[in-house]
């Protein structure tokens, strides 16, 4: 029966993202939400300026009609869904409102830092304050051992640093055809068979849901693609990968199962670096995935390769956290 409950809600959350994009992306297209090309950015990135961005919309309304309907069909809505919807929409709008600025006010880009970062956590700080309240453990495990610990009031710096971070992280990744979306539903893909393994049926039905919605989105994000996801899908999937980890405890794993998102992230940060210190850059551009399209591999290529990375990612993190 549980099985059934997951195989439907993915193909649910697939359908009604693939219906809507016939709907929102002709609308974007009317509203001329369309994606503005950073000038800084690589040449063959400028013929895909006014494609449809703020496509997020899509993803987001596809989980939340999905998770919702499943859940009130065959359980009742607990904490742990609450919380899930909870960051998904609340960094989600987020990111809708870096969109809109970027987009309408032509202010390419977005949000100040301090703003976006401000949002960020205060969504932190309410995820964590419903989280301690409802007597969540504030304990972290390390995966392959049976060593842990409890942070205590700790755990609240960490909840915000990997939710501020997560998101950020994930954020950065956007920014090829197809990229996010792919290495999105494999790690949460890997989230779903792990929440399964450990009977949290609650979180591993949203984590399937996000695989059905981005796999329904990349029909039409997969190169040329026709629609982005904006900083409004980004952000969302973000914290809500980071709010998985966190209830299935499994926090220090994310960022294995989450490596190509902490590889592009750890190359901005090596080349900010770098160029601050001796004026030189380490690679041609960052994020990674820019760099590769510098030295002549091609935009498929790329994406290919770091869905594959990816993958082997979340097979070892599934393996570890299983079989170790």
């Amino acid at each position: 029966m549980l099985e059934q409950v997951i195989i439907f809600t993915i193909l649910m959350s697939f359908l009604i993202s693939v219906l809507l994009s016939p709907v929102i992306i002709p609308f974007l297209r009317r509203l001329k939400f369309g994606q503005s090309i950073r000038e800084e950015g690589p040449q063959s990135h400028q013929k895909k300026s006014g494609t449809p961005t703020m496509g997020g919309v899509m993803i987001i309304l596809s989980v939340v009609i999905t998770t919702i309907v499943m859940t009130g069909k065959f359980s009742e809505m607990s904490v742990e869904m609450y919380l899930l919807l909870f960051v998904t929409v609340g960094y989600g709008l987020l990111g809708f409102l870096d969109d809109f600025i970027k987009v309408v006010m032509k202010r390419n880009l977005g949000l100040t830092s301090r703003q976006k970062l401000l949002g960020q956590v205060i969504i932190a700080v309410i995820f964590y304050i419903v989280y301690t309240q409802f007597g969540f453990s504030t304990e972290i495990s390390f995966p392959g051992t049976e060593w842990s610990i409890d942070l205590g009031w700790g755990y609240l710096i960490l909840v915000t640093f990997l939710l501020v971070g997560g998101s950020n992280a994930v954020n950065l990744t956007d920014g090829l055809d197809g990229l996010l979306s792919g290495t999105a539903a494999i790690a949460f893909g890997a989230f779903a068979i792990l929440a399964w393994n450990t009977m949290q049926y609650d979180v591993a039905l949203f984590s399937v849901a996000v695989v059905g919605a981005v796999l329904g989105f990349l029909v039409f994000n997969a190169h040329p693609a026709k629609v982005f996801m904006g900083d409004t899908g980004s952000l969302a999937l973000g914290g809500a990968i980071v709010a998985i980890a966190i209830l299935t405890k499994m926090e220090i794993l994310l960022a294995l199962i989450g490596g190509v998102f902490v590889i592009e992230t750890l190359s901005v940060i090596i080349q900010v670096i770098s160029f601050k210190t001796t004026g030189k850059r380490i690679f041609k551009m960052s994020p990674l995935h820019h760099h590769y399209e510098l030295i002549g591999w091609s935009e498929w290529r790329v994406v290919v390769t770091f869905w594959t990375v990816g993958l082997i990612f979340a097979v070892l993190g599934i393996y570890i956290e299983v079989w170790l």
